[in-house]
């Protein structure tokens, strides 16, 4: 089965640090059409040859007894790194495990980069990340990013240290330019007026190669807003989602030079011929949406003195808005950016929202395609199908996986996961866009969070967001066999 994996990954022409590239996103033939993407003969028959899902899913111990997640047969995990664990004289493990990131390492290790999204009062630091002084972008600001070295042959973590410190809730992220580290990103816009030292809202990066707390730097060409996630393409252009309701952006950075996050141009996306278009709901899949990009005048404004912001700038010149941006994954083509809109989709929740958008964006290609174009790739319908995806990844064969931070608070339950409310899931797109089930969680009514797969395409980590419990969050470390199925 582990060489089958690697075979398949070799024909899908992965490269170190998880990304997909080739052609292999077509496995999503329902919503592929229009791609313009085609398999070669191997991928196809290697598809062909793959289940739409890995069937009944069942209670399952990690490798030291622990019953946290439901899993289908024949998987198996770890668990490591979890809230308030000692790892160090004086240090324990922050809490809210959020966005991550896998690098290839040395042999059998990995790096993992992982957010913490701590939103504590300016000054406490209970369960936050405790970076030196002298590196912290604020001193009062307890969130952060740790870093983890796994070794995916002895299904163990063998080291794990604060990357970065004195940042403020930090969600998500993604790859920057040529998967050399990553962007992690402030969903909060709190500054000095909620008496933090200073002004929040930006990005930072954390180099893959690090091996000791980097000084906090923002980036501040690439905007401040309430930032999500942020993933570079292949030129270097930086793509950035905006978390912030109803009036959320999405958001590209085009650098004077690829891979210098100094300076730019700071844009946010429209549709031509629809200035100001809603994208919250009334929308097919499917359907190609031709792009215009919006120039942002003041990319790092001064909100505590009444400056615009910039989704109010991209707005007032025609910039279109989502209901929540959250997650965001490079496509296979390097280009190409999928997204998720949290709360997107016809109002069908309880609370008036809906259950979850994924989208595509598509960059111009003469001939063939002379203007940057937009698609809904899917839509839940209903809270058992998804409901408020969050994080994605794309996965080794093409497919989608998605993580759940339910939201919507409907009290929902699973057979599996016993008294656990609003519970939460990973659910994967396959072969024709089928959605499935790949795991509950059935320790707590946590999130799942920062999805990513080893270089190598065996192992998948995810998070457990986890609460100010001892315990109650966590990183996993999941394998078994892939090749039965659609991820």
């Amino acid at each position: 089965m582990l060489r089958a994996r690697r075979r398949f990954l070799t024909r899908a022409g992965v490269l170190a640090g998880g990304i997909v590239t080739g052609a292999t996103l077509s496995a999503l033939a329902a919503h592929a059409a229009y791609a313009g993407e085609k398999d070669d003969a191997a991928t196809a028959e290697s598809r062909r040859a793959r289940g739409t899902d890995y069937g009944e899913l069942q209670r399952t111990p990690d490798i030291d007894g622990r019953v946290l997640l439901a899993l289908p047969k024949g998987f198996q995990y770890s668990t490591f790194s979890r809230t308030a664990e000692a790892y160090g004289p004086g240090l324990s493990v922050p809490r809210n495990h959020d966005g991550m990131a896998c690098f290839a390492g040395s042999g059998d290790i990995v790096r993992l980069i992982r957010n913490h999204e701590l939103r504590n009062p300016a000054g406490d630091f209970s369960l936050g990340i405790t970076a030196p002084t002298h590196l912290h972008y604020d001193a009062l600001a307890m969130g952060g990013c740790m870093t983890l070295d796994f070794d995916t042959e002895r299904k163990r973590l063998v080291r794990q240290f604060v990357s970065v410190g004195g940042t403020l809730v930090n969600c998500a992220g993604g790859w920057s330019y040529r998967n050399e580290g990553w962007i992690t990103c402030e969903e909060t816009t709190f500054g000095i007026q909620q008496g933090f030292r200073k002004p929040h809202g930006y990005s930072f990066l954390v180099p893959a190669r690090a091996d000791a707390a980097v000084p906090a730097t923002p980036l501040r060409a690439l905007g401040r807003f309430v930032k999500e996630a942020a993933v570079a393409d292949e030129s270097g252009i930086v793509y950035q989602t905006e978390d912030a309701g109803d009036s959320s952006g999405f958001y590209r950075f085009v650098p004077d030079k690829p891979g210098d996050l100094r300076s730019g141009k700071l844009q946010m996306l429209g549709i031509r011929g629809s200035p100001g278009a809603n994208l919250h709901q009334g929308r097919k899949a499917g359907t190609r949406l031709p792009v215009v990009w919006v120039d942002i005048g003041t990319p790092d404004p001064d909100l505590e003195n009444g400056a615009s912001s910039c989704f109010a700038q991209a707005r007032a010149r025609g910039g279109a808005a989502f209901n929540r941006l959250e997650g965001i994954f490079r496509g296979a083509d390097g280009r190409s950016m999928y997204f998720v809109s949290t709360s997107g989709g016809e109002p069908r929740a309880p609370d008036g929202r809906g259950y979850g958008q994924i989208w595509r964006y598509i960059p111009a290609e003469p001939p063939t395609r002379a203007t940057d174009e937009l698609v809904l790739v899917f839509e839940s319908p209903s809270g058992s199908v998804l409901e408020s995806p969050d994080n994605l990844c794309i996965t080794p064969s093409g497919a989608i996986l998605m993580c759940e931070d339910d939201a919507i608070a409907d009290g929902d339950t699973h057979p599996l996961a016993g008294r656990v409310s609003d519970v939460n899931r990973l659910v994967g797109l396959g072969p024709g866009g089928t959605p499935f089930t790949f795991a509950v969680n059935v320790f707590n009514s946590s999130e799942f969070a920062g999805a990513c797969f080893s270089p190598d395409g065996e192992t998948l980590f995810v998070n457990l967001f986890g609460d100010s419990t001892h315990g109650s969050g966590m990183t996993c470390a999941i394998w078994g066999p892939w090749e039965r199925g659609p991820l």
